[in-house]
């Protein structure tokens, strides 16, 4: 399929042929389910912890005689019905990652930009290459292109001056072609890919 490409000043830059094979296919929402569930998983810190009764710092020798005081019988005062006691089946650390094939991983990220091309809420920009490192005018140039909420994808190696200015912008995240992946596509409204990053994906999924 031909797309529209633009430059950063929001001017005419051409077409590109996109790959039917990555940026045309009829988007399932039960892929990108899976992969998004298995991103938030493997985030996830999983470094909560609770102590145990063996973890507390507390005698272990039997609280009082076993018979004789008309009370109930108790051993270790680290038990989980006392005060300062261990806590019962409390949370451990542990890693909260699944696991999801490779081949479902990658079939997620071509839908997740098939569903932004069948959104219209794709945009090709040649060059994300700017002269200085200034916020304000690339606030401006974003806003021309009707940018405020947006994704953008750069080549392997992303423009220092671009990356910058675009590092103190409300909800517009810049990542390298290496990054690119479905939790951040699906969470901003339009993505935003240079002609480098076309080309990197399409070579990727040769």
């Amino acid at each position: 399929m031909d797309v529209k490409m633009t430059t950063l000043a929001g001017k005419d830059a051409g077409k590109l042929k996109l790959s039917e094979a990555i940026f045309g296919l009829d988007p399932r929402e039960d892929i990108l389910q899976r992969v998004v569930r298995w991103q938030l998983a493997k985030k996830q810190q999983g470094t909560h912890q609770a102590k145990g009764r063996a973890d507390i710092s507390r005698t272990g020798a039997k609280m009082y005689k076993q018979k004789g005081t008309g009370r109930a019988r108790h051993s270790s005062a680290r038990a989980p019905q006392f005060r300062g006691g261990g806590k019962a089946h409390g949370p451990v650390a542990r890693s909260h990652a699944i696991d999801l094939p490779k081949k479902v991983r990658a079939l997620g990220l071509k839908h997740a930009l098939s569903a932004k091309v069948k959104g219209e809420q794709l945009i090709i920009i040649d060059d994300l290459a700017v002269k200085e490192a200034k916020t304000k005018a690339l606030i401006d140039a974003l806003a021309k292109l009707g940018l405020s909420n947006a994704l953008v994808i750069g080549g392997a190696e992303l423009d220092v001056n671009f990356r910058r200015a675009a590092s103190n912008i409300p909800n517009i995240d810049v990542l390298p072609v290496q990054g690119i992946n479905v939790y951040d596509i699906l969470r901003r409204g339009t993505l935003v890919l240079s002609k480098a990053a076309v080309e990197a994906l399409e070579e990727r999924f040769k």
